[in-house]
């Protein structure tokens, strides 16, 4: 039905290079990132990013995660009448704030940085 990737922050060069993303996030060499959701198209809207991004930060946490934190879509913020799944690989903010994330920042109007402090 799907999966998920989530991995220590000090693992991606591409989060740890990126400028807008180091103007926001924390120093903090215990974060975990959760990198991508892939949900089977007749699955989406059934719960199941929500069941993999609770699942990354139980398994973040049995690993020692200091926290978890992603880079998810805001939907509200597009312009785009329909949203394609492929466009929401990173995960929604929706799902990120009803885990428990709360947002840290901005990169663009329509892309948050989550963060559940563990």
């Amino acid at each position: 039905m799907g999966w998920t990737r989530v991995v220590p922050r000090s693992e991606l060069p591409g989060v740890l290079s990126n400028r807008a993303l180091r103007r926001i996030l924390p120093e903090d060499g215990g974060a975990w990132w959760v990198t991508c959701f892939a949900v089977d198209a007749g699955s989406r809207g059934s719960g199941v990013g929500n069941a993999l991004l609770n699942a990354a930060v139980s398994h973040a946490r049995a690993h020692g995660a200091s926290a978890v934190e992603g880079h998810p879509v805001d939907v509200d913020k597009l312009t785009a009448t329909r949203v394609s799944g492929a466009a929401l690989f990173t995960g929604t903010l929706a799902m990120f704030a009803a885990a428990g994330f709360t947002e840290i920042g901005r990169t663009f109007p329509s892309r948050p940085v989550m963060r559940l402090q563990l």
